[in-house]
């Protein structure tokens, strides 16, 4: 079993910037994880994922202005988002599975994943 525990959520005007993490209680060797978002009345979607070999991958939507990294030694899953717009109003899910994201980019289907944050809003104003 793995938990993950998340914060950093928040409200701020377009143009700023939110950092999330991601605490996970434990990791597999090889591992897919990532961050999903979902908006009122919107399908999940990937935003972005990072395989065990530390490749990176984003959704158009977020390329240039969101980056995953990770802290090995912490377990803890990051996602810094610059320059926000008002469209990534959503909450925000971490999203974790002992196998790789390959060959799906950003992320795999989130039906594929087993362990899941409690998720945290972030709510951009215009």
């Amino acid at each position: 079993q793995v938990q993950l525990v998340e914060s950093g959520g928040g409200s701020v005007q377009a143009g700023g910037s939110l950092r999330l993490s991601c605490a996970a209680s434990r990791r597999y060797n090889n591992y897919c994880m990532g961050w999903f978002r979902q908006a009122p009345g919107k399908e999940r979607e990937g935003v972005a994922g990072i395989n065990s070999d530390g490749n990176t991958m984003y959704a158009d939507s977020v390329k240039g202005r969101f980056t995953i990294s990770q802290d090995n030694a912490k377990n803890t899953l990051y996602l810094q988002m610059n320059t926000l717009k008002p469209e990534d109003t959503a909450m925000y899910y971490c999203a974790a599975r002992g196998v790789s994201c390959y060959p799906f980019s950003p992320l795999p289907p989130s039906g594929s994943f087993r362990y899941w944050g409690q998720g945290t809003q972030v709510t951009v104003s215009s």
